[in-house]
């Protein structure tokens, strides 16, 4: 018996048959083998949004690296809400491997690390699943109430939410919403999310060859000297460690632009600024604004565009945008998207200027290596969609 099952019906440590046949009978009464699996219907269920159009995986879909499929270039950096018009500040950060973020915490030398959404402030997944359906600009459901009610009307949801989490679940709103963020948080563990198959997770298992330029990526990502890379993007000890989520989870300001040009296409005030994590109801701080959770790496080579405002659209500009803080050249003073200067940046007094400072100056042979490196970040699932962007690129 999964020990998920017999702690929802709080089966002690030394369970007798009695409280074993108990669960067993509850849960064949239910038509979930787990909380996953329940988890996994109410992630696809539109039923969590006001006008029955979306689900959690409208904007972190399966089939584009669990993100917002209807990003485009031009005027797609935020996710549209249930009403059809209501929009964001922030691009919605890919779903896969969340799981590994831990709580949100401020360690004793200042840094905050971890917890959900760009800010933290969610603590864990379940936390954050119960967010984006009160929403009013997202789901956009008025309160738990009527989520609930949609849901205790489904025979099988009925059933399956009795049997995981109790007799008594629906008979306060608040239980049954909890469940609910319980149950799609199971789902969003399971190595569906986070399956380490892509290129790189199979190099270090000796079955796979990196290409000459993939490996000079890698060297370079690694290296203490040449790149500030893994400054934030590593969380192991060694490179060679399998289960590496590429990020530290620590929180910083890189002096990312304002989005000015998908605000100005959708209406929104242009001189907006984003507190980042002062927004985070833990932090008061005045030093903490403009920052914001450093994302994993993984499948980041498809999960375009990029920052917390979706600012950049091509991994390149990133790896270049970085650059500058290491190079006086010209060219890397530009923004190839725009051919313009890069925008100020959007909170200037907290940048994390010793971190970004670290390192020499790329060229574009070392850049165009890291960008391959990123792309063998690649969920095995999702190399098709490196192929499309390779094709249309050529098209272009």
């Amino acid at each position: 018996m999964r020990k998920l099952v017999g702690d929802a019906h709080g089966v002690s440590a030394n369970p007798t048959v009695r409280e074993i046949a108990a669960a067993t009978d509850s849960l064949q009464d239910s038509p979930f083998e787990d909380r996953a699996a329940l988890g996994e219907a109410l992630y696809f269920d539109t039923r969590l949004s006001a006008n029955r159009t979306q689900a959690c995986a409208t904007c972190h879909d399966p089939s584009t690296a669990f993100r917002d499929p209807r990003f485009d270039v031009a005027d797609g950096a935020f996710s549209q809400g249930d009403d059809g018009k209501s929009l964001g500040d922030r691009n919605a950060p890919m779903a896969a491997y969340a799981k590994f973020s831990p709580t949100f915490h401020v360690r004793e030398d200042g840094v905050a690390v971890g917890g959900q959404f760009w800010d933290g402030r969610a603590a864990d997944l379940a936390e954050q699943a119960g967010g984006p359906p009160l929403n009013p600009i997202e789901m956009g459901m008025a309160d738990k109430q009527p989520l609930i009610a949609r849901l205790r009307d489904d025979e099988d949801y009925f059933a399956g939410f009795k049997a995981l989490f109790g007799d008594d679940v629906w008979s306060d709103d608040d239980a049954a919403y909890r469940a609910m963020t319980q149950a799609i948080a199971a789902f969003e563990e399971t190595d569906e999310f986070a399956p380490f198959d892509s290129k790189y997770d199979r190099f270090l298992r000796g079955e796979y060859k990196m290409t000459p330029q993939e490996e000079l990526g890698r060297v370079l990502f690694f290296s203490q000297q040449f790149t500030n890379c893994n400054t934030c993007h590593m969380l192991k000890a060694s490179p060679t460690a399998e289960g590496e989520t590429f990020t530290n989870y620590e929180f910083h300001n890189i002096g990312v632009p304002r989005n000015v040009a998908t605000r100005g296409a959708n209406d929104k005030d242009v001189a907006f600024t984003d507190n980042g994590l002062l927004d985070n109801p833990a932090i008061e701080d005045a030093g903490y604004r403009g920052k914001y959770k450093t994302p994993s790496l993984r499948n980041v080579a498809v999960t375009g565009p990029y920052m917390h405002n979706g600012v950049f659209s091509d991994l390149s500009t990133v790896v270049r945008f970085y650059n500058k803080y290491n190079s006086r050249a010209k060219a890397n003073q530009t923004n190839p998207e725009t051919g313009k200067p890069w925008g100020d940046a959007e909170v200037v007094g907290t940048i994390s200027l010793t971190e970004l400072e670290q390192g020499d100056a790329l060229d574009s042979k070392r850049i165009n290596a890291i960008v391959a490196f990123l792309k063998t970040l690649t969920d095995a699932r999702y190399e098709p969609l490196l192929a499309d962007q390779e094709e249309q690129a050529a098209k272009n």
